[in-house]
């Protein structure tokens, strides 16, 4: 057995897909209802990674994306402002130059995103740049074609050395999970990334494929509760890719509730990657 077959063994097999769905079901028919209230709305407006992320990106529209989140610091002193502005790597000093609010982190997708498809020094040097520029947290695609050839070396050295470029910032890996597909696939390249130094795992890019799914959540945050029983150290979560509505968050935060517990509810151990949901969120709790 070499040591990534060894470390896969460590984790608990899931069950087949059809399992997995009645599973989440229960959760959501259980919970769900009783965790959308005010008070967890706001809870979840504070894990919001605002996003941005268009062919159509430009510094003016980024400044005025940015000045909106500016706008709303003060606004409402019961509601904090979101966890961070996700940007394009070469637009992040235009964030850095336009973000007033002190608490709001600024996040840079790198790395060849979103396909993850291009030589590991022009990822290692996209994420030196992007950290260069001001970025506090960056998030990457799993290489998927080392993962579907097993080529587990390759692809835990190459997450390693972007790790290592990172420096000070966070490093979420994105799985691609609508890609992967299979629970069995979610789980090993999980546990391949946060062996890696992943500081989150992050479901999807929203992008080339299905987005985030409560089954994949499911997964995940079963893998995270395992990988800390086993280490001693708790690792983040990140859904996004069609999460737009606040009943979409509050299912999702009701996965994470039920299996990770409260203390994996706040920014810095849960977030929700999305364009559209903090307006939907404001309108609610207002």
């Amino acid at each position: 057995m070499d040591k990534y077959q060894e470390a896969f063994s460590k984790f608990s097999p899931f069950e087949t897909g059809v399992n997995l769905t009645n599973k989440t079901n229960q959760i959501i028919e259980k919970n769900s209802q009783k965790n959308f209230t005010p008070e967890v709305l706001k809870s979840i407006y504070e894990c919001i990674d605002l996003t941005t992320l268009t062919s159509l990106d430009s510094r003016e529209s980024v400044w005025k994306f940015v000045d909106k989140v500016n706008d709303f610091e003060g606004t409402r002193p019961d509601v904090s402002n979101v966890a961070a502005i996700c940007v394009y790597p070469n637009l992040v000093e235009t964030v850095k130059q336009a973000l007033t609010t002190q608490d709001v982190k600024i996040a840079s997708v790198a790395g060849g995103f979103p396909s993850s498809q291009t030589f590991t020094e022009i990822k290692i040097a996209e994420v030196s740049m992007a950290v260069a520029a001001g970025a506090d947290e960056i998030d990457v695609v799993l290489n998927l074609g080392y993962f579907m050839e097993e080529a587990y070396e390759e692809l835990t050295d190459e997450l390693s050395e972007i790790k290592e470029s990172c420096r000070g910032a966070k490093l979420k890996v994105i799985l691609e999970t609508g890609a992967l597909q299979t629970p069995e696939n979610i789980q090993k390249a999980s546990v391949l990334a946060l062996y890696s130094g992943a500081d989150f795992i992050k479901s999807s890019t929203g992008k080339s494929y299905p987005g985030a799914t409560l089954e994949a959540a499911y997964v995940i945050c079963e893998v995270l509760k395992q990988y800390a029983e086993l280490t001693g150290n708790k690792k983040g979560i990140k859904l996004s890719g069609g999460i737009r509505t606040a009943e979409d968050a509050v299912n999702y935060y009701t996965i994470v509730k039920e299996i990770l517990g409260d203390e994996w509810l706040n920014s810095d151990l849960f977030r929700i990657g999305a364009s559209s949901l903090a307006g939907d969120i404001l309108k609610r709790i207002s």
